[in-house]
């Protein structure tokens, strides 16, 4: 059944709302999906910073608690060291140690953040006083170092070293403090995230419901008019299985057709060779040299019709001027059989078709002929027909005009109809078939080219 204009109207209007509506579905999952990775990367890459930063202080941090330690180690080594060799390299290191220690200032006050700022100045300003405190110590002789080292030790250096380590833990704790406020900030994007996805589960489960209620009453509707194509596939069915047969009792007809031309026209015809050969073995054991030219004459007639018969069948199967010659000369010796056989005067066009067509193409226009060939001797009862081959820009076009009794194309369709546009259909071509009852018929073909055939065959003309 066609369908009305009202029908094809509602139904491109539901292929818009699904298409819409499935596409919007999609993109939000999309936008969901997207949004989830960028927020996802934003916690890790939060996270990997704040971790990232809470470590490089804290290195510093210990670097300087381990220098302000050490230090303390290497002025009591070298205030107590009698020997003056061993007290120089005890300065030494402490003055490495020192180096070490102003770096590591150095490069935290580039990290600091807004509440350590005092207590480092704190710590920035008790090393200075411990330095300069230390200063005047590396001047003493070792009688002095010996005398008041220990008590310089005791009151000086171990006191202000403990004040100093402190304030770097009160700077750790700030640290700390910081490592805390960043996990409040990666949990505020978290639940930025969690509030954003449950407002794109609503929206996509909604509308979810929404494409699902339509699609229902959508799918019950079109339970309404299964009855009526299930009936239409019973009946393409059932039209199938007949088509099938006839398509079954037509290769049995054409199989007892040339097993009959085998047997009554071959087998005769080399059973008679073979009769005239023993009657020529008979001529030559009797010496009867006169009549042999005679016998010879006769099975080399015998012969040719054998070979004639068996040519025809060949050329009726397979021409092989089709693969030899081209598409032109073959389709001008079946219309010179045809013409033969039947006296039904044919025309060909085949001007300015190449010889490089592909196989394909050479063998279903050579068929579709012989087809259309057959229906105008055995039905048409045609006494002229044109058949005209074209190349028209990358398409190749097949017309076959008689003008016989015609024909009703929609209901007398046979076998080699089905097969022609079977044929037609393997090559993405379209078949058409134009007549009416006493007024002649006009078959159709249109086959499109392998892309770049018709390009190159304009460029060798």
């Amino acid at each position: 059944m066609a369908a009305t204009p009202r029908n094809g109207s509602l139904a491109t209007g539901s292929r818009v709302v699904l298409l819409a509506g499935f596409g919007g579905l999609l993109v939000l999952m999309a936008f969901a999906e997207f949004d989830g990775i960028r927020a996802l990367r934003l916690i890790q890459r939060s996270n990997d910073e704040i971790r990232e930063d809470f470590l490089r202080r804290n290195r510093l941090l210990e670097r300087i608690r381990t220098d302000v330690y050490v230090s303390g180690t290497y002025v009591r080594d070298y205030l107590l060291e009698p020997e003056a060799g061993r007290a120089e390299g005890h300065r030494y290191s402490l003055r490495e140690t020192r180096s070490d220690m102003d770096r590591a200032l150095a490069e935290y006050r580039g990290l600091l953040k807004a509440g350590e700022i005092a207590p480092f100045q704190s710590l920035t300003r008790a090393l200075d006083d411990y330095w300069k405190v230390l200063d005047p110590v590396f001047d003493w002789p070792p009688q002095v170092r010996q005398r008041q080292g220990y008590s310089f030790l005791r009151d000086e250096v171990f006191p202000r070293r403990q004040a100093m380590l402190g304030i770097a833990d009160q700077i750790g704790s700030l640290n700390e403090a910081q490592l805390d406020q960043g996990r409040l900030q990666v949990e505020l994007i978290f639940a930025e995230f969690e509030k954003r996805s449950r407002i794109a589960i609503a929206v996509t489960v909604g509308l979810g419901l929404v494409l699902a209620a339509f699609s229902i009453r959508r799918i019950l509707n079109l339970e309404k008019h299964m009855g009526a194509q299930m009936s239409e596939i019973s009946a393409a069915r059932a039209e199938l299985r007949q088509l099938s047969a006839r398509l079954l009792e037509a290769q049995e007809e054409e199989r007892r057709s040339i097993s009959r031309e085998l047997h009554d026209e071959v087998g005769q015809s080399l059973t008679g060779v073979l009769v005239e050969m023993a009657n020529l073995s008979t001529l030559i054991r009797t010496r009867d040299f006169e009549a042999l030219p005679a016998k010879a004459a006769e099975i080399k007639k015998l012969l040719e019709g054998s070979i004639s018969v068996v040519r025809n069948m060949a050329l009726l199967l397979r021409p092989s001027m089709l693969d030899d010659l081209g598409l032109a000369p073959a389709l001008q010796w079946q219309a010179r059989e045809v013409s033969k056989r039947s006296g039904l005067r044919v025309g060909v066009e085949a001007a300015g078709v190449p010889e490089d067509l592909p196989e394909e193409y050479k063998t279903c226009i050579y068929r579709v002929t012989q087809e259309a060939l057959h229906n105008c001797v055995q039905h048409a009862a045609a006494s002229n027909v044109i058949v005209t081959v074209r190349l028209e820009g990358d398409r190749l076009r097949l017309t076959v005009e008689d003008d016989g009794k015609g024909f009703d194309p929609a209901r007398d369709k046979g076998m080699g109809l089905l097969g022609v546009h079977e044929r037609v259909s393997r090559l993405g071509g379209t078949f058409t078939v134009v007549s009416e009852p006493g007024g002649g018929a006009v078959l159709r073909v249109d086959l499109p080219l392998p892309p770049g055939y018709g390009a190159k065959t304009q460029e060798v003309a």
